[in-house]
C-alpha cells in the first residue's frame, strides 16, 4: 500500500467512525428506550430466570435480540456491516427457533445461545449509548467500549 493509500485508508475509516458517533447521536432517544426496555424486569430479569428455570419463555429472548440487532444495523455507517463475529453469535442464538419437548432433554444446547446472543447485543447497545452520551466526537484514544463498537463495525 503506498503512503497515499494508506493516508486514504485511515482518513475513509476516520470519517466512518464520525458518521457512526452521528448516527447514534441522531438515534440516542430511540436507544436509551430500548435499553431501557432490555433493561427492565420483563426485558431482562425475567428472561434470564426462565433460562434458569428451563422455562419455554427463554425462547422469546430471540424477538428482544432481533429487536436490538435492527437497532444496530441502522446506526452502520454507509457500507458497513456487522462483524462475522457478532453475525455467527446471532445467527446462532436470535433466529426463529421455537421449543420442543425434547429440547428439556440438552436444555443448554438449546438455549445457552438465545442468552449469549442477547447479552452480545445488549452490551453494543449499552456501549452506544454510553458513548453517544459521552463523546462530543470520535476519538483518536480509544475506551474500550467504543473501541468495541468499532471493531462492531468493522471500522477498527
Amino acid at each position: 500500500m503506498s503512503e497515499k493509500d494508506y493516508h486514504k485508508f485511515f482518513e475513509e475509516r476516520f470519517r466512518k467512525q464520525d458518521e457512526l458517533l452521528a448516527n447514534i447521536k441522531g438515534k440516542l432517544p430511540d436507544l436509551k428506550k430500548l435499553l431501557e426496555k432490555t433493561s427492565s424486569h420483563w426485558g431482562y430479569e425475567d428472561p434470564i430466570y426462565r433460562f434458569y428455570y428451563q422455562s419455554f419463555k427463554i425462547y422469546w429472548l430471540q424477538n428482544e435480540t432481533r429487536e436490538i440487532i435492527g437497532v444496530l444495523r441502522e446506526l452502520a455507517p454507509a457500507g458497513q456491516s456487522l462483524c462475522d463475529e457478532f453475525e455467527a453469535i446471532m445467527q446462532a442464538g436470535a433466529g426463529d427457533v421455537t421449543f420442543e419437548m425434547e429440547h428439556n432433554k440438552d436444555w443448554l444446547k438449546h438455549t445457552r445461545v438465545f442468552v449469549e446472543a442477547f447479552f452480545h447485543a445488549k452490551y453494543f447497545l449499552e456501549m452506544a449509548v454510553k458513548y453517544g452520551r459521552e463523546l462530543e466526537k470520535a476519538p483518536e484514544l480509544l475506551p474500550s467500549g467504543w473501541a468495541a463498537l468499532l471493531c462492531l463495525y468493522n471500522l477498527r
